[in-house]
């Protein structure tokens, strides 16, 4: 008996799972990134209006960029995180191209593509 390919959609609806995570997980990170640029302007304001000193201000300024590298980091390997898994989605619904079968009189027979 002939039985047609099957998608494993529990193993597929994970792997979407995992691919959403990581968007948020990317999404999380934009936010905190966000957040610390906001800080930086607020810092500058109050380093320009004189209400922090020039040596707090650039001390502040190294955690910063520290911080932001981090963040930068997180959110590239969370790209490639999810560029994986998109590329696991991928190869696992590519494998679902159907096979050629053709009817017969005496029964179904696989036919195979034609080499160039």
């Amino acid at each position: 008996m002939v039985n047609e390919k099957k998608l494993d959609e529990s193993a597929y609806a994970k792997i979407v799972k995992e691919i959403a995570a990581h968007g948020e997980l990317i999404r999380t990170r934009q936010n905190e990134k966000q957040a610390v640029l906001d800080h930086v302007d607020s810092e500058k304001a109050s380093y320009h209006q004189g209400k922090i000193a020039k040596k707090g201000f650039e001390s502040s300024v190294r955690k910063i960029n520290k911080e932001l590298s981090n963040l930068d980091k997180s959110i590239r390997k969370s790209v490639k995180n999810a560029e994986i898994a998109c590329n696991k989605a991928r190869r696992m619904a590519a494998a679902q191209a159907p096979r050629h079968f053709r009817a017969t009189m005496s029964g179904l027979r696989s036919v195979a593509a034609k080499k160039k």
